[in-house]
């Protein structure tokens, strides 16, 4: 294995690794609100998007599948935290709501997860932060440019 090869299994590798350690520190930082980061992500989005939000576009912005989501959906209706109301455009479809309580908790939540960001990003400079976000959005790209056509995934003869 060269050095590159060996320097892109270390990204990769980080990159799970250090996605598994955020959810932890995020978790640690809603323990508060007794609320998972799980749940947590979905009320955010919603605050962000503002209400009457589609199902399918929520997921999308959480990054999960909507079967998922829905699970995660049921827990916060049932909690008082979100209502699905019929969406005036299309009947079969619902649309994504806060309730008062919800809107409290998510604000309490995006302070919760801003400190966090504060106390993480303290000595991690700027041009780290902005190159980081130049491969993460390189993965993106790859990972649309693969989806659209999966033949790039197969192996070379």
């Amino acid at each position: 294995m060269n050095n590159q090869q060996a320097s892109r299994r270390r990204l990769t590798s980080g990159l799970l690794q250090a996605g598994r350690q955020w959810r932890r520190l995020a978790e640690a930082a809603l323990a508060a609100d007794d609320i998972s980061e799980a749940c947590a992500s979905p009320l955010v989005w919603l605050r962000r998007l503002g209400g009457g939000v589609r199902q399918v576009t929520l997921a999308a912005h959480v990054g999960i599948e909507g079967t998922s989501l829905v699970r995660l959906l049921d827990q916060l209706c049932d909690a008082g935290f979100v209502v699905r109301r019929d969406d005036p455009e299309d009947r079969r479809a619902k649309t994504l709501w806060l309730t008062a309580e919800g809107e409290q908790l998510a604000e309490r939540i995006e302070r919760a997860i801003a400190r966090l960001r504060s106390r993480i990003f303290a000595e991690i400079s700027e041009a780290d932060v902005e190159a980081t976000l130049r491969v993460l959005e390189a993965l993106e790209h790859a990972h649309t440019r693969l989806q659209q056509n999966p033949s790039l995934l197969e192996a070379d003869s």
